[in-house]
């Protein structure tokens, strides 16, 4: 057995894929916060195939870790010379595993934050990008104000110590380019949020102003936020995933990572300081991004949400045993034929029908073992951007809004019974006793799920989605999880559905 490092590259074997390129020769010119599964089958994956051509070495990535979790990949990186392995399946089985090399270095913020602040003043770093989650922007869900009320937050605001959070780490950082006289830095969210670059400059200029007004103008006028979509399923890596390389490649790797071989990124192609190549390696760089991260968000995203409680419910573990049930994948077609393409503006170079059916054999992969589990976390900050929107949408326009409100139901009736020592111990979710609390309490208040503002807005007192949610939380009560989907396919007119291709 051998232990992925630098100094083992050369005696892999020859069924993996190492880099072309020598990693101790790299120069960062890009910083990462949030260092994750996500990130490393992504942007580090498509730097690496970058790097691979023999382009751009100044473009490595310096990844920082903020929060107390990220000192385990801290100390993985360190032992692996930063390097890793990424594992890809296709739906039919078909893997490819590679070496990544352009995580160049890591720093872990709590260790050192005045080696971050200078890493983010450096001149040759010209990029710094976020996967900080879709709640790590502080945003409000209903009002899109900033809400800078976190303790961390208001840590980084109110005093003069080092900070601890991106937000007080991007605005020093910038202070400093500012007072050097140095060009800023391009802040590029890869997030799944509709428009995540004007959510990260709204996020980091508000903040910037509540800390220095002259600086969050100076911020606002001349750094550069790109808007992206971003596409590749990617599981919590696993023990069995550890299991599989040693047993198929003879390599010890303490933290691979594991994907779908499908992966997309759409990037708009606004930068302060110039970026990589990255249209050379697969990346569409386009004028505007909003017609793909809104079909991702509201077809690929909102599924996600769609299938895991009726299929948690219904006591399935992975997405794959979602996509073996005909009924709930015609469910699926059906919202997003019926609910979410009628939203949807054209998308250049996309058929939405065949890109729906598409998302189903993705799904359907069980090569991934994705879990339902792994996607309702923090549903309460997800569904509000991925499915309330095409709610709000279609009652504006008169149309459909049933299965949205199905869905909406089956998260109710979940979070009713996460329940400590019940069938379903804990949600996940940042606001897991405020919407517990009032799943509960729909059995003598009626539509009181709705009501949790912060989530949900005024959607409580529009009658028509209010009267949808009731029916269907009344249809899952009697008829279960499966039996509420199959009343709803009875109930949905002949012809008007989408077929399983």
């Amino acid at each position: 057995m051998v232990k992925l490092d630098a100094a083992t590259l050369g005696s892999l074997k020859s069924t993996l894929t190492v880099p072309k390129y020598d990693p101790q020769t790299l120069k960062s010119g890009i910083v990462h916060f949030g260092v994750g599964g996500f990130h490393r089958s992504h942007e580090a994956m498509y730097l690496d195939r970058l790097l691979n051509a023999g382009q751009d070495h100044d473009w490595a990535i310096c990844g920082v870790g903020v929060l107390p979790g990220d000192a385990h990949m801290r100390d993985v990186l360190a032992a692996q010379n930063n390097l890793y392995t990424l594992l890809t399946k296709s739906p039919d089985g078909e893997t490819e595993a590679r070496i990544i090399g352009s995580i160049h270095e890591f720093l872990f913020a709590p260790d050192d934050p005045e080696a971050v602040l200078e890493k983010l003043a450096d001149p040759a770093t010209r990029i710094v990008s976020l996967t900080v989650t879709e709640g790590g922007y502080s945003v409000n869900n209903v009002t899109g104000a900033f809400d800078p009320s976190s303790a961390e937050l208001q840590h980084d605001l109110n005093t003069q110590e080092p900070p601890r959070t991106v937000f007080g780490f991007l605005t020093e950082g910038l202070r400093r380019r500012r007072d050097r006289g140095l060009p800023p830095f391009t802040v590029m969210s890869c997030d799944n949020m509709q428009g995540n670059g004007h959510v990260a400059q709204h996020a980091l200029t508000s903040f910037a102003r509540l800390k220095d007004a002259q600086l969050g103008e100076w911020i606002a006028a001349q750094v550069a936020f790109p808007n992206s979509m971003v596409d590749r399923i990617t599981p919590v890596t696993t023990a069995a995933v550890r299991q599989e390389i040693q047993a198929e490649y003879g390599l010890e790797d303490a933290w691979p990572v594991l994907a779908e071989s499908f992966t997309q990124w759409v990037l708009e192609d606004h930068f302060t300081l110039g970026r990589p190549a990255l249209q050379t390696v697969g990346v569409q760089v386009v004028q505007d991004v909003e017609p793909y991260e809104l079909m991702k968000l509201r077809l690929l995203n909102a599924s996600h949400q769609a299938m895991s409680y009726f299929g948690l419910l219904a006591g399935y573990t992975y997405v794959h045993e979602v996509c073996q049930n005909r009924l709930l994948v015609e469910f699926l077609l059906g919202y997003m034929a019926r609910e979410a393409v009628p939203t949807l503006r054209p998308v250049p170079g996309i058929d939405l029908n065949a890109y729906s059916h598409q998302l189903i054999e993705r799904f359907a992969s069980e090569a991934i073992q994705d879990t339902l589990e792994r996607l309702i976390f923090d549903s309460s900050e997800r569904i509000p951007k991925f499915l309330l929107p095409v709610v709000r949408e279609q009652l504006s326009a008169g149309g459909e809004i049933g299965h949205a409100a199905l869905v909406v139901a089956s998260w109710s009736l979940y979070a009713a019974q996460a329940v400590p020592g019940g069938r379903f111990p804990v949600l996940p979710d940042v606001r897991a006793a405020l919407l517990s609390e009032a799943a509960r309490r729909e059995a003598t208040q009626p539509g009181a799920f709705l009501e949790v503002e912060e989530v949900f807005g005024d959607l409580a007192q529009n009658e028509r989605f209010r009267a949808a949610y009731l029916s269907a939380l009344d249809s899952l009560r009697l008829n279960g999880p499966l039996g509420a989907v199959q009343a709803f396919a009875d109930q949905t007119p002949t012809g008007q559905n989408v077929g399983v291709s």
